[in-house]
């Protein structure tokens, strides 16, 4: 009498499994209908472009940015913050020290456009020093990318220009 071959059972088990896990990462990929679809996020320091001051002085502002923005279905939303901060002094020993609030900026997302590695933010946030306010509406527009990558925020009829210096910006589109 002869053994039964083993060979096919143990193979199309082993497939099944390799099948099972290989369905089970691309479903992990795609978000599922009604979840929410990560579109741009990120977060870091960044320098502004010129600093600010007087007439459009020279003094450095650092700031902390953090944001994401999701849609789910027709609806975006997400979160903006930003913390600039500059020296109590302009030139000498402490100019280097960032300790002094110049503005923050936090806001929802209500809005967003990608195109290729950019994307637009748009919402309303509340704004302390700099162009104070509560529900001024703001625009932030970003690039994908490491330190070196650049972004623009105007809120209260102010803009600034910022490379980021540490972390990093994902943005995506909604077909990726």
């Amino acid at each position: 009498m002869q053994t039964p071959f083993k060979y096919p059972t143990r193979f199309n088990r082993i497939l099944l499994l390799a099948f099972l896990a290989f369905a089970s990462s691309v479903a992990s990929l795609y978000a599922q209908p009604g979840q929410a679809k990560a579109l741009a996020r990120g977060g870091g320091k960044t320098i502004i472009e010129g600093g600010t001051g007087p007439g459009g002085g020279s003094v450095p502002v650092i700031t902390t940015i953090a944001f994401h923005a999701e849609r789910q279905g027709q609806v975006v939303s997400g979160d903006f913050e930003c913390l600039a901060l500059v020296p109590a002094v302009a030139t000498g020993n402490d100019s280097g020290q960032f300790t002094v609030n110049a503005m923050y900026v936090t806001g929802q997302v209500t809005g967003i456009e990608v195109a290729g590695d950019t994307a637009t933010l748009k919402g309303m946030a509340t704004i302390t020093g700099l162009g104070a306010g509560t529900n001024v509406p703001f625009i932030f527009v970003v690039r994908k990318g490491g330190p070196g990558s650049t972004s623009v925020l105007t809120a209260s009829g102010l803009t600034f220009h910022e490379i980021l210096l540490e972390g990093s910006f994902e943005v995506r589109g909604d077909d990726n």
